[in-house]
C-alpha cells in the first residue's frame, strides 16, 4: 500500500461507516406516512436536481490531476449526456412529489452550508464530500424505490441507473482522491479536516429524511 493508499484507506472507511450509519438511522416506509414519504422524495428532488452536476462542476474546476479530470468529466458527460436531472424529474412527478417552495424552504440552510463549502473550491476535500454522496445514492436508491412504490408509482429508471452506476463512480472518485493527494503536501496538516464537506451533506441528508423543527419554523416565517 503506497503512502497515500494507507491516508485514503481511513477515509475510505470513515465514508462506508458514515453511509451505513445514516442509512440505519432512517424510519421504515412503512412506517411513514403517504405525505411524509412525499416530503422524502420532494426534498430529495430538491437537493439533487440543481446541485449534483453543480457541485461536481466545481471539483473538475478546482482539482489539478489528470486521473481527477478524466474521472470527473466522465462522470459530468452521463450526467449531462443522459439527462439524470431529467430522470429525476421524471421519478419525483411519477410519483407525485414534485418539490413545492415548502419542501426547497426546509432543506436550505443546510443546502447553503454545502454551497458554501464547495465555493471555496478545496480539491482534496470536495473529492471526499462527493465519494460520500455517490457512494450514498447507489446505497440510498432501494429505499428510495420503495418510497416511490408506496406512492404508487412505477418509474424506477432513476432509481435503476443510480443503483449501478454510482457504484462505479464512488471508486472512480476514490482514485481521483489518491491521485489528487499526490499533489499536495503529505500528509495533511493537523487542523485540515478532509472530510468537512461530509459532516455538511451528511447533516443536509438527514434533514432530507428527518427535517427538524428550526427548518420547518424557517418554512413556515418564509413562506
Amino acid at each position: 500500500m503506497t503512502p497515500r493508499q494507507s491516508c485514503i484507506a481511513p477515509i475510505q472507511e470513515h465514508i462506508n461507516a458514515a453511509i451505513h450509519e445514516l442509512l440505519a438511522s432512517f424510519p421504515e416506509p412503512e412506517h411513514l406516512s403517504p405525505d411524509e414519504r412525499r416530503g422524502v422524495i420532494a426534498r430529495y428532488t430538491a437537493v439533487l436536481e440543481g446541485n449534483f452536476i453543480y457541485w461536481m462542476t466545481a471539483a473538475y474546476l478546482c482539482v489539478a490531476s489528470e486521473e481527477a479530470h478524466s474521472v470527473i468529466r466522465d462522470n459530468l458527460f452521463e450526467e449531462v449526456h443522459e439527462n439524470h436531472p431529467g430522470m429525476m424529474r421524471k421519478f419525483a412527478i411519477a410519483a407525485d412529489a414534485f418539490p413545492t417552495d415548502s419542501d426547497a424552504l426546509a432543506v436550505h440552510r443546510n443546502l447553503q452550508n454545502v454551497r458554501l463549502f464547495v465555493g471555496r473550491l478545496s480539491s482534496v476535500k470536495i473529492l471526499v464530500m462527493m465519494a460520500f454522496f455517490e457512494g450514498f445514492i447507489s446505497r440510498f436508491m432501494p429505499y428510495l424505490a420503495e418510497l416511490a412504490t408506496r406512492r404508487g408509482s412505477a418509474e424506477q429508471e432513476y432509481t435503476k441507473v443510480h443503483g449501478v452506476c454510482d457504484v462505479a463512480h464512488t471508486q472512480g472518485l476514490f482514485r481521483a482522491l489518491e491521485a489528487e493527494m499526490m499533489l499536495v503536501d503529505y500528509p495533511l496538516a493537523p487542523e485540515t479536516n478532509p472530510l468537512e464537506g461530509v459532516e455538511l451533506l451528511r447533516t443536509l441528508i438527514q434533514g432530507i429524511v428527518h427535517p427538524c423543527v428550526e427548518d420547518q419554523l424557517y418554512v413556515q416565517v418564509n413562506r
